[in-house]
């Protein structure tokens, strides 16, 4: 089993920046695929971005060209840089983690944009 721990949210003013992390540890194989999700109030969870272990990217239509999504194999953590924020973003973000056998989420960290 994976674990997950997802840092970074918080308050931002639209048209910020705020960067995302996430911390996997446990039983970890390659390849796998990192990513996020998030989940905003009275909505299903949607795809923000997803990184494999060969630095393959793959990006939801709403956050394209605004949202970055990196990672670092060594530390086994995944990062999502957001820019140009906007209210519209405010979600839980989960991170998610796929390899051979079950997949792993995080608990999930708020991100809040508004003025």
């Amino acid at each position: 089993q994976v674990q997950l721990v997802e840092s970074g949210g918080g308050l931002v003013q639209p048209g910020g920046s705020l960067r995302l992390s996430c911390a996997a540890s446990g039983r970890i194989f390659s390849p796998n695929v990192m990513g996020w999700y998030r989940q905003g109030p009275g909505k299903e969870r949607e795809l923000v971005a997803t990184i494999d272990s060969v630095y393959n990217t793959n990006y939801g239509d709403s956050v394209k060209g605004r949202f970055t999504i990196s990672r670092d194999n060594a530390k086994n953590t995944v990062y999502l840089q957001m820019s140009s924020l906007k209210p519209e973003d405010t979600a839980v973000y989960y991170c998610k983690h796929h390899q051979i056998g079950p997949d792993s989420w995080g608990k999930g960290t708020l991100v809040t944009v508004s003025s």
